[in-house]
């Protein structure tokens, strides 16, 4: 059974911004409590920020994926790089439980250096089958960097 390259590209925006709304469950109730009482960084952007930027990175990270699916799952490359995108994807919305949801600081850190390994590993098997893919995951990668230095700086000082 062939699947259609439409099909393709709609369920991996979807199944991204997914990931998205299954994080924002553990976020938006805790942004109005818990997270306000926290010191943060000098760094630290507006909440309002933090929405459009993860709409936009999941819907470049549904791109890439369609990208790397379109080549074919039946090459064992493909399977791999999605395979791994699957399980950053799951990381992502593993890290929201756990900083917002659990409201832990510290764990969320660990798990994000797992997330940002795991990104890491993504774009390097999307970079062997599609260089357009990474570029596209690359804004993702860079703010995950951005999102465990406010992680780290909101664990040490609180």
């Amino acid at each position: 059974m062939t699947i259609n390259n439409s099909f393709k590209f709609i369920f991996a925006i979807a199944i991204s911004q997914a990931a998205g709304i299954i994080g924002s469950i553990f976020t938006v109730s805790a942004i109005q409590t818990w997270y306000t009482d926290l010191i943060k960084p000098v760094f630290n952007p507006p909440n309002w920020l933090f929405a459009p930027v993860w709409t936009i990175l999941y819907f470049l990270m549904g791109i890439a994926a369609y990208l790397i699916w379109k080549e074919g799952l039946n090459k064992k490359e493909v399977r791999l790089a999605l395979g791994l995108f699957l399980i950053q994807l799951m990381l992502n919305a593993l890290w929201s439980m756990i900083f917002f949801g659990l409201q832990n600081p510290s764990w969320a850190f660990a798990e994000i250096i797992i997330l940002w390994l795991a990104i890491l590993a993504t774009l390097m098997s999307f970079i062997r089958i599609s260089k357009t893919a990474a570029w596209l995951l690359s804004p993702y990668f860079l703010w995950v960097n951005f999102a465990a230095y406010l992680n780290c700086a909101i664990w040490l000082l609180n």
